[in-house]
């Protein structure tokens, strides 16, 4: 059977054009992934066209609206997740139009399908004191709780998406009178993120007394597990969690659920709150815009 225009055009938009020419990042082409096989799984059971007969042509926008209300609706998924989904097919089909121009008119209907509005929550965040309260709960007479102190100063000072802390080398911490930490962001790029002297202190010392800081070590993960291997995304949220629960105990300024996001989120409203300048912390947190959450 001859492959379909849809099958080429989205073999070649995942493996070629996001990785390649617009150098996404791994989590954004995993994300795009993972919409195409809901929209694939939609076609099969609520359109009735098999994989095999899926066509550029019978992907209209009246079929793509029906996917995003099957998306919310039946699969009960949030109007961010909606709008998540539609701009992976707004992607995709702007991608299209380059290289399939006599069916640009039905290719921007696509386009022109607008994201859903949704109510613009207040950023998740805690408090100075709250901040202080959870730092103060980990055990500095253990390894653990070092480590467990530094990874939370670090992933709170340096602004870092959860992401960009578990990828950390020891090379990306530079220390010195000015210490910076280096990190590597979405679509690859990197930054030099300024720390607090109470950071750098802390990630001096653990990187000494794990012995990081010999020659064939710098390119070792920063933060590693029990079995020395980089830590997870589920390994970070565990610690967080774990803290927050001591720290909620003390003082309610600790929410008893605390995710990853909401010390990213803490470091731009605590910069704000001191009067940053509004390009600083955009540059700071490595924003497309001051305007990007929610975020992971």
């Amino acid at each position: 059977m001859k492959p379909t225009d849809f099958a080429k055009h989205l073999t070649l938009f995942l493996s070629d054009y996001l990785p390649a020419q617009k150098n996404v990042s791994r989590n954004t082409i995993k994300s795009y992934r993972d919409t195409f096989k809901l929209f694939i799984r939609y076609f099969q059971e609520k359109e009735g066209i098999p994989t095999e007969k899926l066509t550029m042509d019978k992907v209209s926008s009246d079929r793509i609206i029906r996917f995003l209300e099957w998306v919310e609706k039946e699969r009960g998924c949030s109007i961010s997740t909606r709008n998540l989904r539609l701009t992976a097919i707004h992607s995709f089909f702007r991608y299209a139009q380059a290289e399939d121009p006599g069916s640009l008119f039905y290719f921007q209907k696509v386009i022109a399908i607008p994201v859903k509005r949704t109510r613009k929550n207040l950023v998740e965040h805690l408090s100075a004191d709250g901040i202080r309260i959870l730092l103060k709960q980990p055990d500095r007479s253990s390894t653990r709780g070092r480590r467990d102190l530094t990874l939370l100063s670090t992933l709170y000072d340096s602004g870092a998406r959860v992401q960009e802390l578990i990828d950390l080398h020891v090379s990306d911490f530079i220390s010195g009178q000015n210490a910076v930490l280096i990190l590597t962001g979405k679509g690859n790029k990197m930054r030099r993120v300024p720390l607090m002297k109470n950071t750098a202190r802390l990630l001096e010392a653990y990187i000494s007394e794990n012995r990081l800081d010999q020659l064939h070590k710098k390119e070792y993960p920063l933060f590693t597990n029990n079995q020395n291997n980089k830590l997870t995304k589920e390994g970070v949220a565990y610690i967080l969690s774990k803290y927050a629960k001591q720290g909620h105990e003390v003082s309610d300024t600790v929410p008893l659920k605390v995710k990853c996001h909401m010390l990213r989120h803490s470091k731009s409203v605590h910069l704000l709150q001191a009067g940053v300048n509004l390009i600083y912390i955009r540059d700071f947190l490595g924003l497309p815009s001051l305007f990007s959450y929610p975020e992971t």
